[in-house]
C-alpha cells in the first residue's frame, strides 16, 4: 500500500539538497509518519520536491545503508522498525499545571536572576541597516576556508585520538602551548602549563573565580560604569560589590579600594568607556595591591583590537608576586560562538579551578580546543587579527569623523582602539527612549544605563556604539539618523523636528 503523504520542504540555498531532504525524512521517520507504509517512490518524491531523481536515489540508498530504511524489491522503501521508537503512551498536558508549577518553583529559587540587569541583544540584528552593536562580528572577514582546513586536520587519524577520548579535566596540550607562545607572549605574560586553565569564555572564568573565592563576607570592587555580568556574577555568590570610579587613566585610586578584597578591572579597553589604563596607573594599582594583600582580576578585554603600534603591557606581565589573576578569551578576536577562554594565575588557584570546572563540565570541547590550536599554530589567527585591525581602523576613523560632524557634544574621552564608542547624551535625554526611537528607524544602539551600579544617581544617560558588525558605508547614515533622534529628544516638546 503506497503512502500518499505530501512532502514539502522550503529549501535553504546555504545547505545541500541531499542534506535537507535527509533531515526532513529522518524527522518524519522518528515521528512515525510513514508507519508500515512505503515511502514515496524516488520519481514521485523528486516531482514533489522539484529535484532530480538521482538526488532522491542517493538519499534513499544512504538511509538504507545506515539502517533507517529497508528496501523491498518491487515494493519500495519502508521504515526500518528498529529505527523507530514509538512515543510513550502516557503524556502529561503541562498546560494544565503551568501556573501551579511556576509558583512551586518560584518558592524554591535561592537567587532570582530576573532581578539582574543584563545587556539585551536584538536576535535579528543583522536585518537592521544600522546595527551599532558591541561584540557582534563582521562575518565576511572570518577566514572560513582556513577554519575548515583546521577542522579537517583535526579529524586525521593521527590527531583524532588526541581528543576523542575522555581526558577528565585536562586541556589540549597543543592549545596550551599556542596560548603560551602565540597569545600570552604578545601580552608580555610568561606562564607554565599548570598556571593556565582553558574555560568556555571570560564569563565562565569569572564564575569559577566567584565560586572559589567569594562569599557573603567578601568585597569585590568593580569599575563603575563597568561590565554588568561581572557585577551579576560576584553578587550571585553573595559578595558585596563596591563601585570604583574612573577617570581618563582608568580606576581611581581612592578610599574605596581599602574596602575591597578583590578588584575587577578591564585595563586594555575599559568596558564600556574604552579608556586605556595608563602605565602610571597600572604601576600604582599593582603597588597598592601588593602592599594591601589585595587581588586584582584583570579582564584583558579587547586587547587585540589596539590601533596603537605599542600597546600597554598586561597587568599580569608586571605582576611580581602573584597579585593578578588574568582572564582572556578568543571569543571577540576569533568568534563569539567558539567559547574558548583562558585563565592565568598561581598554580594553586588553577588547580582548584580545574577541580571545580571538572564538576561543572570537565573541560571545554576537546575538538574545538584542537581546531583552535591548529588555527593559531598555522598563523591563521595572526593574519585574521591583522585583517580585523585594518577593518576596525577604517571603521573607527569613519565613526569618529561622523560623530564629530553630527554629535560633537556627545563624544567622551576615547582611546585609540577597541571596538566601541561611549557617548554622553544631553542632560534630560533618556537613554532607553533614544534606543527605542532609533530602533524604529533601523538604528540599533546599546543603552549605557546597564553599565552603572546605580544609574539613577547620574545626571546624564549614555550610549555605547559598537562598530564591528556594521558595514562601513552605513556608519555615517546611521549616525545622522541617531543625531536626529537625539536632537528631537532634547528639543522642547513644542518644537517639531522633521526627518
Amino acid at each position: 500500500m503506497k503512502n500518499d503523504h505530501l512532502i514539502h520542504i522550503n529549501f535553504s540555498p546555504e545547505r545541500s539538497l541531499q542534506e535537507q531532504i535527509r533531515e526532513h525524512l529522518l524527522e518524519k521517520i522518528h515521528q512515525g509518519v510513514f508507519g508500515n507504509k512505503a515511502l514515496p517512490s524516488c520519481r514521485k518524491l523528486a516531482q514533489m520536491l522539484n529535484v532530480s531523481r538521482n538526488t532522491i536515489v542517493l538519499v534513499y540508498e544512504k538511509l538504507v545503508d545506515e539502517g533507517f530504511l529497508i528496501s523491498q524489491q518491487r515494493s519500495g522503501f519502508f521504515t526500518n522498525p528498529d529505527a523507530y521508537i514509538s512515543p510513550l503512551d502516557v503524556m502529561v498536558d503541562s498546560t494544565q499545571t503551568c501556573d501551579q508549577s511556576a509558583q512551586k518553583w518560584t518558592d524554591k529559587f535561592k537567587v532570582d536572576f530576573s532581578e539582574q540587569r543584563n545587556i539585551q541583544k536584538t536576535p535579528d540584528w543583522q536585518s537592521y541597516p544600522y546595527p551599532f552593536l558591541f561584540g557582534q562580528p563582521e562575518d565576511t572577514l572570518f577566514p572560513s576556508n582556513h577554519w575548515r582546513e583546521c577542522v579537517r586536520l583535526a579529524q586525521r587519524k593521527t590527531i583524532i585520538k588526541d581528543w576523542i577520548s575522555d581526558h577528565i579535566d585536562c586541556d589540549d596540550k597543543l592549545l596550551i602551548k599556542q596560548l603560551q607562545t602565540s597569545v600570552l607572549s604578545k601580552r608580555g605574560i610568561s606562564a607554565s602549563q599548570d598556571e593556565i586553565l582553558v574555560t568556555i569564555g571570560t564569563q565562565n572564568s569569572l564564575f569559577l573565580l566567584a565560586q572559589l573565592l567569594t562569599d557573603s563576607g567578601t568585597v569585590v570592587g568593580v569599575e563603575d560604569p563597568g561590565y554588568p555580568d561581572a557585577r551579576n556574577i560576584f553578587s550571585t555568590f553573595g559578595a558585596k560589590v563596591v563601585p570604583l570610579s574612573l577617570d581618563n587613566q582608568g580606576i581611581e585610586l581612592n578610599h574605596n579600594l581599602a574596602l575591597c578584597d578583590y578588584i575587577y578591572t578591564t585595563p586594555s579597553h575599559q568596558v564600556p568607556t574604552n579608556v586605556t589604563m595608563s602605565m602610571e596607573r597600572r604601576t600604582a594599582l599593582l603597588d597598592y595591591a601588593r602592599k594591601n594583600n589585595t587581588i586584582v582580576i584583570e579582564d584583558d578585554y579587547d586587547s587585540e583590537i589596539n590601533l596603537n603600534t605599542k600597546p600597554s603591557p598586561a597587568l599580569k606581565s608586571m605582576d611580581k608576586d602573584g597579585s593578578v589573576i588574568y582572564v582572556g578569551s578568543l571569543s571577540k578576536s576569533l568568534s563569539p560562538g567558539l567559547r574558548i577562554g583562558f585563565m592565568v594565575a598561581d598554580r594553586t588557584l588553577i588547580n582548584q579551578a580545574r577541580k571545580l570546572r571538572r564538576l561543572m563540565y570537565r573541560h571545554p570541547p576537546a575538538n574545538n580546543q584542537r581546531t583552535s590550536a591548529l588555527f593559531i599554530s598555522l598563523g591563521y589567527y595572526d593574519s585574521y587579527l591583522a585583517k580585523i585591525r585594518r577593518s576596525y581602523t577604517d571603521k573607527w576613523t569613519i565613526l569618529r569623523q561622523s560623530l564629530e560632524r553630527h554629535l560633537p557634544d556627545c563624544i567622551t574621552n576615547q582611546t585609540l582602539g577597541g571596538s566601541a564608542f561611549w557617548l554622553k547624551l544631553p542632560a534630560g535625554v533618556s537613554g532607553p527612549d533614544v534606543v527605542r526611537d532609533a530602533m524604529k528607524l533601523g538604528v540599533l544602539v546599546e543603552d549605557g544605563d546597564l553599565h552603572f551600579h546605580s544609574p539613577e544617581q547620574h545626571e546624564h544617560h549614555y550610549l555605547r556604539l559598537g562598530f564591528s558588525g556594521i558595514c562601513a558605508d552605513n556608519i555615517e547614515p546611521g549616525i545622522m539618523i541617531l543625531a536626529k533622534v537625539i536632537k528631537k529628544a532634547s528639543a522642547p516638546t513644542t518644537t517639531k523636528i522633521w526627518y
